[in-house]
């Protein structure tokens, strides 16, 4: 009988390379993660306090598994937002913000804002308060800076009023975001109707032309 040490040691059997066991050990370790990060997504999005055995009941893993990659429930909420983070900075990214028209990337900016709201209602919730920070990409650090940028170019092209400073403006605008967000969470009213609310609103905070009073 052939020994099977033999065959890892030499590469190669019936034309399978070294070292497939364990990619493919790392390929299932990758897709429990991200079957776990996706479920503590949508798990958490509607019960902000759920434990890990029901994020693992909706990934499909067992809960030892999900505890052999997240030593901690926090571990895991962190590594969540993590991801969140890298999936708005992704999205302001690929909006071409620096490029299109004031106004449009205003509208664009908003566009992603709703687009990773609507991926992670974590995050509108009250338990938001306690969510940690992520280590990079964090969007208290990322996403004003971008704003101001779409703003101060308005303004200097004359598409936006300039008597405000464009830090004002920036705040103005995410609060009314943040408000419209919060209407959507507490049911007053739907996404659709806050999205077109919170665009109006902000073109006309920005003394966009052409944005008239009703």
């Amino acid at each position: 009988m052939a020994d099977l040490r033999d065959t890892t040691s030499t590469g190669t059997e019936n034309g399978t390379a070294t070292g497939t066991p364990t990619r493919r050990r790392r390929a299932d370790a990758r897709q429990n993660i991200d079957a776990i990060l996706t479920a503590a997504r949508v798990v958490l999005g509607r019960q902000p306090d759920a434990g890990m055995e029901e994020i693992a009941a909706t990934a499909g893993v067992t809960r030892q598994t999900v505890y052999a990659h997240f030593p901690s429930r926090d571990a895991l909420l962190a590594t969540v937002v993590q991801t969140a983070a890298a999936e708005y900075a992704a999205l302001l990214d690929d909006a071409d913000l620096d490029t299109a028209p004031p106004a449009e990337a205003l509208a664009r900016f908003l566009a992603a804002g709703w687009e990773f709201m609507h991926r992670y209602p974590l995050l509108l919730t009250a338990a938001a308060s306690s969510v940690p920070r992520p280590a990079s990409d964090d969007p208290h650090d990322v996403v004003p800076p971008r704003l101001e940028r779409i703003i101060e170019r308005g303004q200097e092209e004359g598409e936006f009023e300039s008597s405000l400073p464009a830090t004002w403006l920036a705040a103005a605008v995410l609060g009314l975001h943040h408000t419209a967000a919060a209407q959507v969470a507490g049911g007053q009213l739907s996404a659709e109707e806050a999205q077109s609310l919170c665009l109006e609103s902000t073109l006309r905070v920005c003394g966009a032309a052409g944005v008239g009073s009703r």
